[in-house]
């Protein structure tokens, strides 16, 4: 029987149900399911998820890495790193957390709720790695690696080349790097919105050119965007003409 606990327990019910593991306590994943934000407007729910966020994190990197060791034998350190990293980047997180649905269960405070933070890359890594941190605790560990490598099959058993993986920002130093000897810069086009909603816009520029130009709601995932796009126009057909805006 699931233990009542200051905060809404049904969600918590229902995950658990979905994934199939039998919670003889239901606290933990409850609580891995409050956003700071919550608990910022509704201090009776307890702690957020962010310490259990902490342990997961360590989890999932560990089970990861010992998979990709075992798979690939013949890999230097530097091409496991990028294979992890495209794994357990909160851009990959986030996906598999999409996958579960982790979002809709998902207790954010009414402000964060309004601007969008349910479906932010980094609070669904985040939910994520602390449902994992839960899960540990209750079941331990041989439990949760055998939980993790079922949800992460589609991830950890693809094959794509290492090159592909790379994060759209080391791909495009390294190619300015061979191209110019120099970095690329990424220049602010603009800031607008109020704080908890800021919406940026970066130009990447190579050897001179602006190439890419990107829009995202912190600075760094409009860099990655803007290095997307300079990634794709080094590699088209126009190669080497004005950037794209």
């Amino acid at each position: 029987m699931a233990v009542a606990v200051a905060g809404p327990t049904a969600p918590a019910a229902q995950l658990a149900e979905q994934l199939g593991l039998d919670f003889g306590d239901l606290r933990l994943l409850s609580q891995a399911l409050v956003h700071s934000s919550y608990t910022n407007e509704q201090p009776s729910a307890g702690e957020p998820n962010e310490r259990l966020e902490f342990l997961g994190d360590t989890i999932v990197s560990l089970i990861v890495s010992e998979q990709l060791w075992q798979r690939y034998p013949g890999e230097d350190e530097g091409s496991l790193t990028t294979r992890r990293a495209a794994i357990v980047s909160a851009r990959g997180l986030a996906r598999v957390a999409q996958r579960l649905a982790l979002g809709s269960y998902l207790f954010l405070g009414q402000g964060a709720n309004l601007s969008g933070e349910r479906a932010r890359r980094s609070v669904l890594a985040g939910v994520f790695e602390a449902v994992t941190g839960a899960i540990y605790l209750e079941f331990g560990f041989e439990r949760t690696r055998q939980w993790l490598l079922e949800v992460l099959a589609p991830e950890i058993e693809a094959h794509p080349p290492v090159a592909s993986l790379k994060a759209p920002k080391s791909a495009l130093q390294e190619l300015s790097f061979a191209r110019s000897g120099r970095p690329p810069h990424y220049r602010l086009v603009s800031e607008v919105g109020p704080p908890h909603d800021r919406q940026y816009v970066i130009e990447v520029v190579v050897d001179g050119q602006p190439m890419g130009r990107g829009e995202g709601r912190n600075r760094r995932d409009a860099e990655t965007n803007a290095a997307r796009q300079a990634l794709a126009a080094l590699s088209g057909p126009n190669e080497g003409t004005a950037g794209l805006v």
